[in-house]
């Protein structure tokens, strides 16, 4: 009898215990606004937060497997985040994360939140909605990783996409990257709610994907034997570059992709950028060969020839075993930078420019007609089965068909120009949103991303009408000189955190100063799941005003997050007993040494110097 009520006594405490510790643990509270930025957000200030802890569930339709899989994904997201493993259920009730489909919701793949101190509530127009409901969950939570409960305010969020094409390209034909590490790319791009994967898979320098009917491709095509070092050199690196993805390879990629309603779009390049091709089917050419797959990178004269039949039945059949493994609504054919110095001396080319008819015009060249042929004939294999082009928009130069949809690179103009011509447009500028352009990429920290954030994609040229041809804005990344992942990366990020908001969020609620304050917390995203993001975004910069009127520079130092910054005048290395920055100073000699360190979270930065940028104050 003792002993029984001694073990009574004993578990009565241990439980008691437990409780005390549970309620005594600190909360942490993240914040609704979030990157992409949602429509609309409320907070209920004066109501209790809704706690995630062990006991919490996510509760999802029992008959719903899309639904069901999303449960997984806000469990794994909230096990990685907080550290708090939550079960998953059938039946809601207190203390649940439920999710659902709501057809009354009126945007497409729209979603709203209602988070009280008992539930969350997730609602989607469709399950694809209800994804974008539990990324938005995903990165309001606060980064605990166990130290602490984590919780999210009480309140409302009605949200949804304001351009249906939200899209990313990677190129794979300059380099290659695995499986396993593409996946994880489709991974960040599902953290930024972008729904398209644009995967650029051949190239001068690489044939990536196979095709039964042509083994070459991949046999000959995959392999390049070396690869420049730099731009403009001579010099080789003697390193083979190769790989491909078997067809059960790719549609892992697009099932995968799937899953977090992210659809892949393969581009096959055409007719340019083929030297992978021609090298393994010479008699593709106009010339017949001998080709090499590129070992530099560049544009190149040697394309597919225009005006041979078999050619043309190569695209086809290419195109067709495409469409067989990637089941989504476009196929990007290319159609981008494609010289015709070899089609205008070609018999081939030439007989098949008689034969059609065609005739130099003050827009475009007889052979510039002779692509939008090829490319028209090769559009009619893919609507046939339902589907739709893609193309970048030097096809603008021929004459595309009007179902055609133009991914605008070149610039501005050439969006604007698709737009005014009846196309389907997506933005993609190589000025603005090709992340891997060394010309384009000097710009660091805040600039470099302001660049993104800033940019319009509604161009105030276009009348109502035209706007509505804008259906979506893209990023690109080009992989010449990115080898590895931890390049990648850094290109992406934290642009993308920019890019997202440019593609979902809505454009006249747009405030950089806003979208920066919101950017740490998306960092600290990144490094608990192993980003490796651009960090000079931490760079301490200076501002300093032309001294050539009075003499004197007024001198302003920053931060993109607003911490503490200590800085010197004298060239000695500041800590934290040096001068706050509060308020802008007054420099009146072009030789003075400014130094400045930011503090964060108790620790000092590296040390920023700013010798040129107050030279160039007192020269202007």
């Amino acid at each position: 009898m003792q002993k029984h009520f001694i073990a009574q006594w004993a578990l009565g405490t241990a439980l008691l215990c437990s409780l005390m510790s549970c309620s005594q643990k600190d909360i942490s509270t993240g914040n609704l606004n979030v990157i992409p930025l949602p429509q609309e957000v409320t907070e209920y200030t004066q109501d209790s937060p809704f706690v995630i802890d062990s006991s919490t569930k996510i509760c999802y339709p029992a008959d719903n497997e899309k639904l069901q899989r999303t449960a997984h994904f806000l469990a794994s997201y909230i096990k990685e985040i907080t550290g708090t493993e939550v079960g998953l259920t059938t039946q809601s009730g207190k203390n649940c994360i439920i999710l659902s489909v709501d057809s009354t919701i009126p945007h497409q793949d729209g979603y709203e939140l209602l988070i009280n101190s008992s539930q969350i509530q997730v609602k989607g127009a469709t399950e694809a909605g209800v994804f974008y409901g539990i990324q938005t969950i995903h990165k309001a939570l606060p980064v605990t990783q166990g130290k602490t409960l984590a919780s999210l305010p009480a309140g409302m969020i009605k949200d949804y996409p304001n351009l249906p094409y939200r899209g990313f390209m990677v190129d794979v034909g300059r380099h290659f990257f695995s499986v396993d590490y593409l996946k994880e790319i489709i991974d960040m791009l599902a953290l930024h709610n972008i729904n398209y994967f644009h995967w650029h898979l051949t190239e001068d320098q690489g044939w990536r994907i196979e095709i039964k009917k042509y083994p070459k491709l991949t046999e000959i095509g995959s392999v390049r034997k070396e690869t420049i070092v730099a731009r403009n050199s001579d010099q080789y690196d003697g390193t083979p570059v190769k790989g491909f993805y078997t067809q059960e390879q790719a549609r892992e990629i697009v099932a995968y992709a799937a899953e977090r309603f992210i659809t892949v779009i393969p581009e096959i390049d055409m007719p340019g950028h083929m030297l992978a091709a021609l090298a393994s089917y010479p008699e593709l050419g106009c010339t017949g060969g001998p080709y090499e797959v590129a070992t530099r990178f560049g544009v190149f004269d040697k394309v597919l020839c225009g005006g041979n039949e078999k050619t043309l039945q190569f695209a086809k059949d290419v195109i067709n075993e495409i469409m067989d493994i990637f089941p989504g609504p476009y196929i990007h054919i290319g159609g981008d930078e494609c010289p015709k110095k070899e089609w205008k001396k070609c018999p081939k080319c030439q007989a098949k420019i008689k034969e059609l008819g065609l005739k130099d015009s003050p827009e475009r060249t007889k052979e510039n007609q002779l692509q939008s042929y090829f490319m028209a004939e090769v559009e009619k294999e893919i609507t046939a089965r339902g589907r739709k082009v893609l193309a970048w928009d030097e096809v603008l130069e021929g004459h595309p068909t009007a179902s055609t949809t133009v991914m605008a690179w070149t610039g501005v103009k050439a969006g604007i120009r698709s737009a005014r011509e009846g196309h389907q447009t997506i933005v993609c500028p190589i000025s603005h949103l090709y992340f891997s352009n060394p010309g384009y990429n000097q710009l660091k920290g805040v600039e470099s991303i302001g660049r993104v954030y800033n940019f319009n994609p509604l161009f105030e040229e276009l009348n109502t009408e035209e706007k509505e041809r804008i259906i979506g804005v893209q990023a690109c990344i080009w992989t010449e000189w990115t080898k590895d992942s931890t390049k990648m990366e850094w290109q992406m990020m934290p642009r993308i955190a920019a890019l997202s908001e440019l593609q979902w969020s809505n454009p006249d609620k747009k405030n950089f100063d806003f979208f920066l304050s919101r950017l740490p917390h998306m960092l600290e995203l990144y490094t608990a799941k192993g980003y490796h993001y651009k960090t000079d975004i931490y760079d301490v910069t200076l501002e300093a005003s032309s001294a050539q009127e009075n003499g004197k520079s007024t001198v302003s130092l920053a931060t993109f997050d607003k911490v503490p910054v200590y800085y010197t005048t004298d060239g000695t290395e500041p800590d934290s007993t040096a001068t706050l920055y509060t308020s802008p100073f007054t420099l009146t000699d072009s030789t003075t040494v400014v130094k400045a360190k930011a503090m964060r979270k108790g620790k000092l930065s590296e040390t920023f110097s700013f010798d040129e940028e107050i030279k160039a104050a007192f020269r202007q």
